[in-house]
């Protein structure tokens, strides 16, 4: 349960961090419809981008501040969204829930496990609310997926697949985004905290979130680029990262593979299967078999959507996962655990990165024992 819950007024937002994601998520909050949300303070260390978002999304220049704990003495703010860099996280997300705000927070989780925990474990010290940036959970294949698997249709769920695929798509040394998306100083992980992250949390979502008992893992980064953009870009974060996962107290099995560059023209997408049926998630589709009949079907999902809104009232509640968390502060629907799944996700990812470390397959207990901090002071 959120404590606080607003129901009364929209939700006062202060953004900290103002760039490329800030700029999407200030994008998302002006479409949310009236009386859900107010964008009332940004701030960001560059006085020129926090100037040009406030020019931008019609933030006054009274509510612009390049010190963010500025931002967090007003007291006319419920919540805070953090757009910052991985390592960096952390220490806005704690100062902000320890000022009384609820916090939403740009995935991944944080640079490490270990600092993952902390915020989860400062958000339940504080009573705040803690949202992590999900928005695959939303997606309407995922929606989808979790009605069959909560009606029992795929039977006993024993395996899930969780895919993601570019063929060059590498930040900053293949055309877009900034060096630090490269740089583990900054970003801690490559693929598998850029985009890993998304759809590992989707199967754990499907999967009812177990706890992950072993994990072996490998990663890469082979495919040549431009020399030039390597160089200056202080690229060292892996392009392709895999891992297998087993689960305690279950038979249920993950297999991972992430890539942001590889020789092959596609991945197939993420699936779970069961013993009566199983899903795959992109493009979207239901198998099962009913006698000596293998049935292979397809849905309208935009159909579906519309009756989630129009007929059940609850698909606005969960169209974004910034609409869905201000539905939450305001009481309308219960909170998703993203949070929770997010820990998860960074414990499996870290993992994979500790087994290719040492060349074999490692327990949880290593990771949550061995995982130090890669955060940044602000």
């Amino acid at each position: 349960m959120i404590s606080s819950v607003i129901s009364d007024r929209p939700v006062r937002v202060g953004v900290i961090g103002c760039g490329q994601i800030a700029r999407h998520h200030l994008t998302t909050y002006s479409q949310l419809p009236a009386g859900q949300v107010e964008v009332v303070a940004i701030a960001d260390i560059s006085e020129a981008c926090v100037a040009d978002a406030g020019k931008l999304f019609h933030i006054p220049t009274i509510h612009q501040f390049t010190d963010f704990r500025e931002l967090l003495k007003r007291d006319d703010i419920d919540a805070v969204d953090v757009c910052l860099h991985n390592n960096l996280h952390r220490p806005a997300t704690e100062a902000a829930l320890r000022a009384g705000k609820h916090v939403y927070c740009e995935k991944p989780m944080a640079g490490s496990y270990a600092d993952a925990a902390a915020m989860l474990e400062t958000a339940n010290q504080t009573g705040r609310a803690l949202s992590i940036q999900l928005s695959t959970l939303f997606a309407n294949e995922t929606i989808a997926a979790r009605q069959l698997v909560d009606a029992g249709e795929l039977g006993e769920v024993y395996f899930a697949r969780s895919s993601g695929y570019r063929r060059r798509g590498r930040p900053y040394v293949d055309g877009y985004g900034t060096p630090t998306f490269v740089q583990k100083r900054n970003s801690a992980g490559g693929a598998l905290y850029d985009m890993g992250v998304y759809h590992i949390a989707q199967m754990l979502y499907l999967l009812n979130n177990p706890k992950p008992a072993r994990i072996s893992g490998k990663t890469y980064q082979k495919t040549d680029m431009d020399t030039r953009r390597r160089e200056i870009s202080g690229y060292d974060v892996e392009e392709l990262g895999m891992g297998f996962v087993r689960f305690e107290n279950t038979d249920t099995t993950l297999d991972i593979i992430e890539s942001w560059a590889i020789h092959v023209d596609k991945f197939e997408g993420s699936f779970i299967v069961g013993t009566q049926g199983g899903v795959r998630l992109d493009p979207f589709g239901y198998f099962r078999s009913t006698g000596d009949l293998d049935l292979s079907s397809t849905a309208n999902l935009d159909t579906a959507r519309y009756r989630w809104t129009n007929v059940h009232g609850t698909g606005d509640f969960y169209a974004s996962p910034q609409a869905h968390w201000i539905a939450a502060l305001q009481g309308k629907v219960p909170l998703l655990p993203t949070a929770e799944l997010a820990l998860n996700t960074m414990l499996i990812s870290e993992a994979i990165y500790l087994s290719n470390q040492l060349n074999r397959e490692v327990t949880a207990e290593e990771v949550i024992t061995q995982s130090k901090s890669t955060a940044v002071s602000l």
